[in-house]
């Protein structure tokens, strides 16, 4: 038995790396997915993808194993992969991604760019749904300072980014 916690029977099988120039699929800037035929309609399609996404220092990619090698494939997508898809009413105030993952709210690490509201989680943006952010609506608020999220009692400044 293998103790590795990255150990996996998939980690033995043969590697076929597919660079992000040769991806036959693509990420917009709304996480809809795409290739050459149209924006991806079935939803456990879409969601096999969202939750095959993965990062390593070369970027972002999806693996999968197909037969008796795992495929990794970089893809191209426009400002990030990751979204917020979802916010979970807790405390605190939990976000659900795109790749099945739930992290905590973190009102310091909220920014705005180009109208678009993100958490930066280390080197990783990710950028809010307009359903999510629908769902922030009620903890977001104006003031003269710009954009604030209430959270937990306390409110926090969200600063604009420049692109």
């Amino acid at each position: 038995m293998n103790d590795d916690p990255s150990y996996s029977p998939e980690s033995l099988l043969p590697e076929v790396v597919i660079a992000r120039e040769n991806a036959v699929f693509w990420m917009d800037g709304h996480g809809r997915w795409h290739n050459r035929h149209g924006r991806f309609e079935h939803k456990r399609i879409i969601d096999y993808f969202n939750r095959s996404i993965r990062r390593d220092r070369d970027g972002y990619y999806l693996t999968q194993v197909r037969g008796d090698i795992r495929e990794k494939v970089y893809f191209p997508f426009e400002d990030t992969p990751l979204f917020v898809v979802g916010v979970i009413p807790a405390d605190p105030l939990r976000l659900a991604l795109n790749t099945a993952e739930t992290i905590p709210l973190d009102p310091r690490s909220l920014f705005t760019q180009a109208d678009r509201l993100y958490q930066q989680r280390g080197d990783d943006r990710i950028k809010f749904s307009d359903r999510a952010l629908m769902a922030m609506a009620p903890h977001l608020e104006e003031s003269a300072a710009g954009l604030a999220v209430r959270v937990g009692g306390r409110t926090y400044p969200i600063p604009e980014h420049p692109l």
